[in-house]
């Protein structure tokens, strides 16, 4: 994120206005709409309709005489420039120079701060910006999120900020406090606004002898077994991206993208439980220590588990830790890995004919492997995907020999599944160990079985194969 999305507040001085033509009225309306005394410095445009009945007039907007340039820029709070040609460069130079917020359109190597898309819902005011890079894309961001929000989300802000302070003086616990206006918000009271019976929603709310035991009536403590998916954010279900949103503390493991835990509410505290090689972790017995003890705080906790909570997560252990507790939960699965892995790199993990089953495994370390029964394993028609298998990749590998499997069996080895920086590998069972080399490091799963042929990296491998060797009999 290179630029720091700031409101600012247009009535504390004068905004600058320089250009002409449709850009820079469009500019002049918006400023108009948020209060800003406006001094424009009209430019020559070929499209210039000084006389559109739809251009703000009065007071708040004054049509400069003279050369901008000359502007003393005393009290001037930001400068716009639409339009302005190379007036607007030097115009941006003037005030760069006096440390003067600056926005030249389409010029960011110009501008120090850029005009986002806007929804505007009077005191709710959402922006959307691309960093520049692509207005088309921020204009349709902000078509989606006009068309989710309610019309009259500004008067359910404007209502809240009417009686914050009062609530707040009454309930002086932030936690206690947030979980009071959810409720508001969520519920008959917050119906009312929306609906624009506010003087029903005002009464109702005045009608609330004790805000904290209303406040408290929402529910106690709670804790979320939320699947985070393989990595890539997009793949967060609806729930999850809520149960996030409202969580008041994560338990989270170490293999959470980054990117999955920034769509958490951002003052949700943030706790690392998890282990991987090298990194032991907390304990199990430590983690359920933590679930309910925050629960019975009335914290509303997420765990927040790679991939699913009941595949390979230890999900149904941190649930019956919390049963015994006496302590209320809820399971969001997520997509598992495996099945990540095999959707991005296009692996058919049953094919009709060829692969009518499937197991899942799980050999962290060569004796996982080693414990493993490969005798029930054989099956040509049985897809094996092995989950965190790139250490015992050669126990792995010699337990399939001893069982039976061809050393020709299609096998791929898919790296980070569905991260920006993932990785896939294919080949044949006998050489896993060096395949798996390829992929530098984890976490992978490793998918065996004739199903591999059919995934895009094995057909683009052939492909260059081919290329190759043609090349080499043309040579």
């Amino acid at each position: 994120m290179r630029f720091l999305p700031v409101f600012l507040d247009t009535t504390q001085g004068y905004v600058i206005l320089v250009g002409g033509g449709a850009f820079a009225q469009a500019k002049l309306r918006l400023l108009a709409a948020s209060g800003a005394r406006v001094r424009w410095y009209v430019t020559p445009s070929q499209d210039d309709d000084m006389a559109a009945p739809s251009l703000p007039t009065g007071e708040l907007v004054e049509i400069a005489s003279g050369d901008s340039l000359d502007d003393p820029l005393e009290g001037v709070i930001a400068v716009l420039c639409a339009g302005a040609g190379e007036i607007g460069v030097a115009m941006a130079e003037r005030a760069r120079a006096r440390g003067i917020p600056v926005n030249v359109m389409d010029d960011l190597q110009h501008s120090t701060f850029i005009m986002p898309a806007i929804v505007d819902r009077g005191d709710v005011v959402v922006a959307v910006g691309t960093g520049g890079a692509s207005p088309v894309v921020a204009r349709r961001v902000r078509e989606s999120i006009e068309a989710l929000l309610p019309a009259r989300i500004g008067d359910l802000a404007n209502f809240i900020g009417v009686f914050r302070k009062n609530i707040a003086a009454r309930i002086p616990d932030m936690p206690l406090r947030r979980r009071f206006w959810e409720r508001v918000i969520d519920g008959a009271i917050g119906k009312l606004v929306l609906s624009g019976r506010r003087t029903d929603a005002e009464a109702a709310l005045q009608a609330i002898a004790d805000p904290a035991a209303f406040a408290r009536e929402g529910g106690t403590g709670f804790v979320t077994l939320v699947g985070a998916g393989p990595g890539d954010p997009d793949l967060l279900t609806v729930k999850a991206l809520r149960a996030l949103q409202d969580a008041d503390i994560i338990f989270h493991d170490e293999l959470v993208s980054k990117e999955v835990l920034d769509r958490a509410r951002r003052d949700a505290e943030r706790v690392s439980v998890g282990r991987r090689i090298g990194k032991p972790g907390i304990g199990q017995d430590n983690i359920h220590r933590l679930l309910i003890e925050a629960a019975r705080a009335g914290k509303r906790a997420v765990r927040l588990k790679g991939g699913d909570p009941f595949v390979f997560g230890r999900g149904g252990e941190e649930v019956e830790a919390l049963r015994e507790a006496g302590v209320a939960y809820a399971v969001i699965p997520g997509i598992t890995a495996g099945l990540g892995a095999a959707a991005e790199s296009e692996v058919p993990l049953t094919f009709r004919h060829e692969a009518l089953r499937i197991t899942f495994l799980t050999a962290h370390k060569a004796r996982d492997a080693e414990a493993v029964d490969w005798s029930t394993l054989t099956d040509r028609k049985m897809t094996v995907v092995v989950y965190m298998g790139i250490t015992a990749a050669p126990a792995i590998r010699a337990g399939l020999f001893k069982a039976g499997r061809s050393p020709q069996t299609p096998v791929g080895v898919f790296a980070r599944a569905t991260r920006p920086d993932a990785k896939s590998v294919v080949g044949v069972l006998d050489d896993l160990p060096a395949l798996v080399a390829e992929v530098e490091s984890g976490p992978a799963i490793l998918v065996i079985g004739d199903v591999v042929a059919h995934s895009l990296p094995w057909l683009t491998a052939n492909i260059q194969q081919l290329s190759s060797q043609a090349k080499a009999a043309a040579q």
